[in-house]
């Protein structure tokens, strides 16, 4: 891919209006966090690690890899599945991540 693919891709995904509409988190304390690229279709990604568990989020912010109604974080392992909240609910993402490096 060269430059101007990816500046297509920018352009038509609006990457730079995304910057107002995602909102902050506050992480745990101890929590370690690594941003990792935005993979198969997803806006965003990052990896949680507390110890030997990992919880894997991503935000996806135009349906492309599930269904939600609108914007929405997904993390994974919640329990035996995955657990998934409306972007702008970051509380709810906390729990999910929380439970998900508790188990």
């Amino acid at each position: 891919m060269n430059r101007i693919d990816r500046y297509k891709i920018e352009e038509e995904q609006d990457w730079r209006g995304w910057i107002e509409k995602i909102p902050a988190i506050e992480f745990d304390a101890g929590w370690k966090v690594q941003v990792i690229p935005p993979f198969s279709g997803a806006l965003a990604r990052f990896l949680v690690t507390v110890g030997d568990k990992t919880a894997s989020v991503y935000l996806d912010g135009y349906e492309a890899i599930g269904c939600f109604g609108e914007p929405y974080w997904e993390v994974y392992p919640v329990g035996d599945d995955v657990g998934r909240c409306a972007m702008a609910d970051t509380d709810e993402l906390l729990s999910l991540i929380r439970q998900s490096i508790a188990t």
